[in-house]
């Protein structure tokens, strides 16, 4: 109500100034502008105070609570989205630092998965590796044993090779008939004297 206080005196200090330069101008006589005269002034007063009035009513009980009530809505939209706002950074963090450790879960899981991985191709390896050796230790042998047999069967027809062509070289150079048994006796001390 101080408003309306302040208000209606400031109109009638208005009007008193009005008032007064008015009766001013009349006493001199002159022709002033027709608001100024104070004959229509009672009426432009009261239209005055009636439209300020009506204006100054209507302002208070329509247009400023409206505008409040848009305001304080707004502001609690405001507040509402600015929560949201903050729940949902605080939800992205976590989601972050859930991602993060089940990303650094899987690397490790996967490193482990490599060594595992890698464990068992150097175990299959080694056991491969020992079946070859295995098999070749095996072929090896057998072969040294044919060696071994071709060697002795080599050394013995080389024994009777050599016995023939004693007995042919005897019969040619000397004309003896030497017998297969003689032959094979001399082949076989020859080869003593050579190899001693």
């Amino acid at each position: 109500m101080t408003r309306v206080n302040r208000t209606v005196s400031a109109t009638a200090a208005g009007i008193a100034v009005l008032m007064t330069a008015s009766t001013a101008i009349a006493a001199s006589g002159e022709a002033g502008l027709p608001q100024l005269k104070i004959e229509t002034w009672p009426s432009q007063i009261f239209w005055l105070v009636v439209i300020f009035g009506v204006g100054y009513i209507f302002m208070e009980r329509v247009v400023t609570p409206r505008i409040g009530s848009v305001l304080e809505e707004r502001r609690t939209r405001l507040d509402d989205d600015l929560t949201r706002a903050r729940e949902a950074s605080s939800e992205a963090g976590q989601t972050r630092a859930d991602y993060e450790a089940s990303l650094d879960a899987a690397r490790n899981e996967a490193a482990e998965f490599a060594r595992n991985a890698a464990a068992d191709a150097a175990a299959k390896a080694d056991k491969e590796g020992a079946k070859a050796a295995k098999k070749m230790a095996t072929k090896i042998a057998a072969a040294e044993t044919k060696l071994a047999a071709a060697r002795s069967e080599a050394e013995g027809n080389i024994v009777a090779v050599a016995a023939e062509a004693a007995i042919d070289a005897a019969q040619q150079l000397a004309g003896v008939k030497a017998t297969k048994a003689q032959a094979e006796k001399a082949v076989k001390s020859a080869a003593a004297q050579g190899a001693g």
